[in-house]
């Protein structure tokens, strides 16, 4: 099973980047640890702060992979065409936010993104992302 992560803007920054909201560890710690822990899945994983490199990488593996996991950042509220790009596509994707974007400011209560997933996590830390690879595995 090949599965992708997919990270938008800011995200490169985890684990310095307001650890109140988003925790203390990086994101290239954990995803050590989910590698560990899913060894049975290849699990592949690009971040770009560039919305269009987004849905570049969205084109290029939405055919091919057997999941896709996408945390688009702001993006999620912003981005028509990368809404459009989920669309467009065959894998299936899974949305994950750290944070509980319904607890954040109300720009942040809208994803236009997570109608074209196939479903949305949203407040579980890091730990979305596991959530989100069991829901593949199933």
């Amino acid at each position: 099973m090949k599965i992708q992560i997919i990270n938008g803007p800011n995200l490169n920054l985890l684990g310095l980047r307001e650890p109140g909201i988003y925790g203390s560890q990086s994101f290239d710690e954990y995803l050590e640890q989910l590698r560990e822990q899913y060894s049975i899945i290849e699990i592949a994983y690009y971040q770009s702060n560039v919305e269009g490199e987004l849905i570049n990488k969205l084109h290029e593996v939405g055919f091919s992979y057997d999941g896709i996991i996408i945390n688009g950042g702001a993006y999620t509220h912003t981005s028509v065409a990368i809404a459009d790009a989920i669309a467009g596509i065959k894998t299936p994707v899974v949305e994950v936010h750290i944070s509980n974007i319904y607890a954040r400011e109300e720009f942040r209560h809208v994803s236009l993104t997570g109608k074209n997933c196939k479903g949305v996590l949203t407040g579980f830390g890091l730990d979305g992302y596991r959530l989100a690879l069991e829901s593949f595995l199933k």
